[in-house]
């Protein structure tokens, strides 16, 4: 089987700079490279945070994001990809910043099978944060 490892996750959104600037404010990512694609009609970012990498879309006519797919137990309902997901190893410390950052919380798990979050982004795009310490 061919050897891969993970290189990035992407998010549509209404306004490329509004999205660099939130996720550069709220998640501490900066912009690697901007680019347009002309298959797409897109302009396009690709925004890192040390070893992790977002590519950001701004695409000409694009439709907003459905109601259902901001609500994590209603967006499980369609097929299709679902989130990204991040570590963080205290939720409880993510979540102060978060809210400090007024960020739009939209879903908090604590279960015996583990903690996390869910926030939406400026656009309204899901993304998971996942509360798992080093060992």
């Amino acid at each position: 089987m061919a050897e891969f490892t993970f290189h990035h996750g992407g998010v549509s959104v209404p306004s490329l700079d509004e999205a660099i600037d939130w996720y550069g404010r709220v998640l501490g990512f900066a912009v690697e490279k901007r680019f347009y694609i002309e298959a797409a009609r897109s302009r396009t970012a690709m925004v890192r945070k040390g070893p992790l990498r977002f590519e950001i879309f701004e695409v000409e006519g694009a439709a907003a994001l459905p109601e259902d797919r901001r609500f994590p137990p209603r967006d499980l309902r369609t097929h299709g990809n679902k989130h990204i997901a991040f570590r963080v190893e205290d939720l409880e410390a993510f979540l102060a910043e978060m809210e400090e950052k007024q960020a739009d919380v939209a879903f908090v798990v604590r279960e015996a099978f583990g903690k996390g979050c869910f926030i939406r982004d400026c656009a309204g795009n899901l993304i998971e944060f996942v509360e798992e310490p080093e060992l």
